[in-house]
């Protein structure tokens, strides 16, 4: 890889938010970590890890690869066929000059439609027209294999090996019935660390943990659209976002001292995603954790390290943590962007020891209402009324607190808010398939600790 262009690179800021005071003999130290990049998608320059012998002039450095359901079940309503058509010319009319692009066919094989010789096009006025015009080539027909069009589009991104932000699009209205699961996650796992994927599913007919384990392999997300109607805008701000990053393959390093482990690292914000098992060895006690491509935005971490117990006075560094650029990407040696620390102090003051940070506290709650949505839903689906009850009630409790709106919204679908503080809920008659999925596919989303 290209030695990076130094004025291109985003400005990386960390912030730590903790209680650092521990009780005498206290083991656990919990942080959030909020790490902000600016200066990435407005910068005007070519994105990091473009290659030196991208043709001048051209400022983009990014290359995406739109996956289409061509199933049969894409023409039951025929508004879906339809829909993915509209959809995938507003996404191509959203590439920036320059972009490498390509639009697969997906079924039971992947098909590339545009450009059709097993490349990736050049994006142009000439060429948006052209893909635009191959899409009445997407008919339904036939079955269903996402790992295969995940194949696909490896494939695809490896004839561009000069370009470091690889992004898919993937849309589909039904499950993966025609491979297995292990052929799925073996698929996965091949091109997992290539590329990040955003997964849509049309309809209700879909598998949430079918998509929600591609894009959290693929460091993307996974949402629905209820409607083929409203497929265009979806995509258009999918691609939008794509055009955004500026550097790909950010790790979050975490050095930590003798006799200390990391217990968890995960994103808690604007999503909740676990990246504990995602580490990969970086040197005597440290482990980088993928958060993917970057451009202006930012995010947080929950980071949860075990340190060695200690007595009253004594304190210690219980964590390094560092953005990085690895290897490849940093043209040789890995290249710290920027980093804060993680400290611990043993203290006898009760009042000091006790308090929560209201950071961890905040995103402790968010993680807890992700997950009592899920189970909840899951308690439903299984017939047990008084669990999903009971679950649903403290997710609605939890939103309420937290000021998360848009989930406490989308709760009020599914069940009857009696006492929001307490999280007594009464389940409603006839709630339908779309604002189920809808409440547990969105229930990953988070928001931002009030300053």
């Amino acid at each position: 890889m290209a030695t990076l262009a130094k004025p291109n690179l985003p400005r990386f800021n960390v912030e730590i938010f903790q209680n650092e005071y521990l009780a005498d003999g206290a083991r656990e130290v919990n942080a959030i970590v909020t790490v902000t990049a600016t200066g990435g998608g407005t910068s005007g320059g070519r994105p990091l890890g473009f290659a030196d012998a991208t043709p001048a002039g051209t400022d983009t450095a990014a290359a995406v690869v739109i996956l289409v359901d061509c199933s049969g079940s894409m023409d039951y309503p025929k508004t879906k066929i339809n829909g993915a058509r509209e959809a995938t010319a507003a996404a191509i009319d959203a590439l920036r000059d320059g972009t490498a692009f390509a639009v697969v066919a997906g079924t039971h094989e992947a098909r590339d439609i545009y450009p059709g010789d097993g490349t990736l096009a050049t994006a142009s006025a000439t060429t948006r027209a052209q893909a635009k015009e191959s899409l009445r080539r997407l008919t339904a027909a036939g079955g269903t294999a996402m790992g295969t069009w995940l194949a696909k589009a490896d494939t695809l991104f490896l004839t561009r090996r000069d370009i470091a932000i690889r992004h898919a699009i993937l849309l589909t209205d039904g499950n993966n019935e025609h491979e297995s699961a292990e052929e799925l996650a073996r698929n996965i796992e091949r091109v997992t660390g290539h590329f990040t994927a955003d997964c849509r599913g049309v309809g209700t007919d879909w598998r949430i943990d079918e998509l929600r384990r591609i894009s959290s392999a693929l460091l993307g997300t996974t949402d629905i659209v209820a409607e083929p109607s409203g497929l265009a805008q979806d995509f258009r701000a999918m691609m939008t976002g794509a055009m955004g990053k500026q550097v790909a393959d950010v790790a979050l390093r975490i050095w930590t001292p003798a006799n200390a482990t990391v217990r968890f690292v995960k994103q808690v914000a604007p999503s909740v995603e676990d990246l504990t098992s995602r580490r990969t060895e970086a040197g005597p006690r440290a482990g980088d954790y993928p958060t993917g491509s970057w451009g202006d935005e930012s995010r947080d971490y929950h980071v949860c390290v075990e340190v060695p117990a200690a007595s009253v006075g004594n304190e210690m560094l219980a964590a390094r943590v560092s953005l990085v650029l690895p290897e490849q990407v940093a043209g040789g040696t890995s290249e710290v962007l920027t980093q804060g620390l993680v400290k611990a102090v043993w203290t006898d003051d009760l009042a000091s020891s006790t308090r929560i940070s209201p950071q961890v506290a905040h995103y402790t709650g968010q993680a807890e209402l992700a997950s009592s949505i899920q189970e909840g839903l899951e308690a439903h689906r299984a017939g047990d009324v008084d669990r999903a009850t009971s679950k649903l009630g403290a997710a609605v409790r939890i939103a309420h607190a937290t000021g998360n709106e848009g989930t406490y919204k989308l709760l009020q679908k599914v069940v009857d808010v009696v006492d929001p503080k307490e999280g007594t809920v009464r389940f409603r008659k006839n709630v339908s398939e779309a604002d189920s999925m809808t409440l547990e596919t969105r229930s990953t989303k988070t928001v931002r600790v009030k300053k």
